[in-house]
């Protein structure tokens, strides 16, 4: 069986390489700074003893309220074994708790404790020398607009994400 695959012409392989020409160049480019900044903030909550996806749940808790499991999944872009795992040491953690829905007994809420205000707080607080590191590269003014792009970027106008 053979694919309908369009023949190379002058396009060179691609890469994540800076300068690289190729349609998938800025994918790539996006995923290798995800990876950067991660890995920086993951120092700033590690001593906190949570991780990254520990702390995407209480962003969207600080932000949402008491928000279901399901749209968690949503607003994470976790799996739902996934978020039922995060959950689980969140509220073994004592920074979160599952509370029932009034009207319906199946769904459960997760509601971030005041422990877990607290531990938001306190990772804003380790993460700022972090930030500034991470973008000590960058003159000044880049990081408001390398921020103003990337909100255009993964916030498009017509409202897709």
């Amino acid at each position: 069986m053979t694919a309908d695959v369009p023949r190379r012409t002058t396009a060179s392989r691609v890469t994540d390489r800076p300068g690289d020409a190729s349609p998938f160049a800025l994918g790539l480019l996006l995923r290798r700074a995800h990876w950067h900044a991660a890995a920086v903030m993951e120092e700033a909550l590690r001593p906190l003893g949570i991780e990254l996806r520990h702390f995407a749940v209480l962003i969207v808790l600080v932000d949402r309220g008491p928000t279901v499991q399901r749209d968690l999944v949503a607003a994470t872009g976790s799996d739902k074994a996934g978020i039922m795992r995060v959950v689980d040491d969140l509220e073994r953690k004592g920074l979160a708790v599952r509370k029932s829905v009034p009207g319906d007994r199946r769904v459960r809420a997760v509601e971030i404790t005041p422990q877990g205000l607290e531990l938001f707080d306190a990772a804003h607080v380790a993460a700022v020398p972090r930030a500034e590191r991470l973008v000590a590269e960058l003159r000044p003014g880049e990081v408001e607009q390398l921020t103003d792009l990337l909100t255009r970027f993964a916030h498009p106008a017509g409202g897709e994400a």
